[in-house]
Parts: structure tokens; C-alpha cells; sequence
């Protein structure tokens, strides 16, 4: 068993010995400080930051990049990559919206279909890269172009306009007249992600996968079914943001989510999670998540032009990267 491997087992135990925010803190202290830095700043530059309007806006644009996080933590823990997530993003949203606006099909029908359609994408994912040596940038490259041609196709390159109420609740109301919709399914994947991850053969087997294949594959560990999971959760977790997306525009976009990906990984490496695999906490991501969204709403609140925000979070995942190659540089010594 790997170091990384090994540590990653030891925090599972501490976890369920009740030192969960304990070893929270202590993994996670780094990017904690620079959010509260980044947060405070912001609240000075701009009074409206800290309004519960603009909170409430952050956490809601906030989670449909979370939900795409979570999947992508697990994939990348394996060493792997989701570069689909995107189109699949517009799939859903264009399949969903197109059997509402067009076969007058029930929002629950039309909401399955859509995501029975990223599953779809997901699972040929899945198998094509635990079946075959293909490596996973190339089959998730050639997903995305596939599924971001088929809402094309589908929609003749137009948008489709959904006028159903109903619908639009999915992704623009509030539970409890408090809480938007999006950020409260945020809170059910965290949780289960969470619950995979820590508390799970599977998310072992995930670690130890990601960690040495070789030595998860000797250990009797079934290679094949642990690569297939992830890819299958982030088809679903991509149809999810989707659906959610259609619902805030009122709308299917076959040009939604372009670039979703890049937010995903984004997220993903600046929360700690390595992009050689084996190591990684979804705990960290959903700082990460909230320093990409936060970042973007200080940018916004600053009449930064948008167009400097691909240069920023291009910057951030270079910084990312280069510190987590320290780390394992510095581990090896």
C-alpha cells in the first residue's frame, strides 16, 4: 500500500472516531486562510458583498459547479479525467426542455429523460475507459464533442424556450422561502459524496485504485467496477447541473456549460486534490468551489471585464498544480 494510500486510510479512521473537524482544519487550513483573506478583501472593496442577496446569488451559482466537483474529485483520485461534463450540461438541459416545450411530456418524465441522458454519457465513459487502454482524456474529448454535436442536432442550433412553472421551480425557487432549490440539492450530493468517500468499501477502493492500480488489482480490488462508478456519477452529477441550469434560463442552451469542466478541475486541484491521483477530500473541494464562485462574484462586483476571469482561474489551477508537485516533492525527502 502506497503512503498516500495509507494516509488517506488513516483520516477514513479518524473520521469515524469523531475527529472529523479536527482533521478538517488541519488538512485544509491553507486554502481556509486564503478564503477568509479573499472574503475580507472583497468586503471592503464592495459593501455589497456581504448582503444576504448577493450570498444567497454566490451559493446559488456556486453549486452547479459543486455538483460536477464532486464527481471530479473522485474521478481525478482515481488519476483520471471528466472533460464531458460540459456538453452533458447541455444535453440534459436541451432533452429536458425539448420534451416539455415540444411533446408536452410531464416535468417529471422529462426530467428522468435528461438525466437517464447524462447517465448515458457517463456509463459509456465508464466502460470504454475500464475495458479498453484508451486513456480517459481521449475518450472524455471525444464525449464531449459528441454529446455538445448531439444538442446541436437536436435543437438545430437554437434555444428551446420552456414556459412551465413548474419547471422553472427546479432551479429558481426556494425551500422554505429561505433557501434557493440549487444550494439544497448541493447539501443531498455533498452528503452522499461525502458519505461514498469516507464511510464506504467503494471509496477505498477508490483511494486505493487511484493510489497503485497494481497493487489495489493484487489485493483482489475489481478495477474494472471502480473505474466504471465515477465516470457513471459524473454523467449523473452533469445532467443534474444541467436540468438545474435549463430551469434558472427557462430555457435548453445548446451552448450551456461551455467551459464547465475547467471550473469543475479548477475546484477540485486548488481544494487539494492531486491530478496524479490517490489523494484527495471533498472537503477541500467545496472550499475550492467556493473560492472560484467568490473569486467570480468580486471580479463581477469590480466591473472586471469577464474575459479575465479564464485568466484568472487559469492561473489559479497553474498554482494549484505547482504546489501540489512540491508537496509530493517535499514527502519524498
Amino acid at each position: 500500500m502506497s503512503l498516500q494510500t495509507e494516509q488517506n486510510t488513516k483520516y477514513i479512521k479518524e473520521n469515524k472516531e469523531g475527529n472529523f473537524f479536527v482533521q478538517f482544519l488541519r488538512e485544509n487550513l491553507g486554502i481556509l486562510i486564503g478564503f477568509v483573506v479573499l472574503c475580507i478583501f472583497l468586503s471592503l472593496i464592495s459593501p455589497v458583498f456581504l448582503t444576504q442577496k448577493n450570498i444567497m446569488n454566490v451559493l446559488r451559482q456556486v453549486s452547479t459547479n459543486l455538483y460536477l466537483a464532486c464527481a471530479m474529485t473522485m474521478v481525478i483520485i482515481l488519476g483520471g479525467i471528466d472533460l464531458s461534463v460540459g456538453s452533458i450540461i447541455a444535453l440534459s438541459g436541451v432533452v429536458t426542455g425539448g420534451l416539455i416545450a415540444f411533446q408536452g411530456t410531464s416535468v417529471i418524465v422529462a426530467v428522468i429523460a435528461g438525466l437517464l441522458a447524462g447517465v448515458a454519457v457517463g456509463a459509456f465513459n465508464g466502460i470504454a475507459i475500464a475495458k479498453t487502454t484508451i486513456p480517459p482524456f481521449i475518450v472524455t474529448l471525444a464525449t464531449m464533442n459528441i454529446a455538445r454535436g448531439a444538442a446541436y442536432v437536436y435543437t438545430d442550433g437554437k434555444p428551446i424556450r420552456v414556459m412551465s412553472d413548474q419547471f422553472n421551480f427546479i432551479g429558481s425557487g426556494y425551500i422554505a422561502n429561505f433557501l434557493p432549490t440549487p444550494v439544497f440539492y448541493l447539501i443531498i450530493i455533498l452528503a452522499i459524496s461525502m458519505l461514498i468517500m469516507n464511510k464506504t468499501k467503494l471509496g477505498r477502493h477508490i483511494y486505493a485504485v487511484g493510489g497503485n492500480r497494481e497493487a489495489a488489482r493484487f489485493s483482489g480490488i475489481k478495477i474494472s467496477k471502480v473505474l466504471f462508478f465515477p465516470y457513471v456519477f459524473s454523467g449523473l452529477m452533469a445532467a443534474i447541473a444541467g436540468i438545474v441550469l435549463a430551469s434558472r434560463m427557462f430555457s435548453g442552451q445548446p451552448t450551456a456549460g461551455n467551459g464547465a469542466e475547467m471550473d469543475a478541475i479548477a475546484a477540485v486541484v486548488l481544494g487539494g486534490t492531486s491530478m496524479s491521483g490517490g489523494s484527495g477530500k471533498m472537503g477541500g473541494t467545496v472550499i475550492g468551489g467556493l473560492v472560484i464562485g467568490v473569486l467570480s462574484n468580486g471580479l463581477n462586483l469590480m466591473n472586471v471585464n469577464s474575459f479575465w476571469q479564464f485568466i484568472v482561474k487559469g492561473v489559479v489551477i497553474l498554482i494549484a498544480v505547482y504546489v501540489d508537485a512540491l508537496k509530493k516533492k517535499k514527502a519524498k525527502f
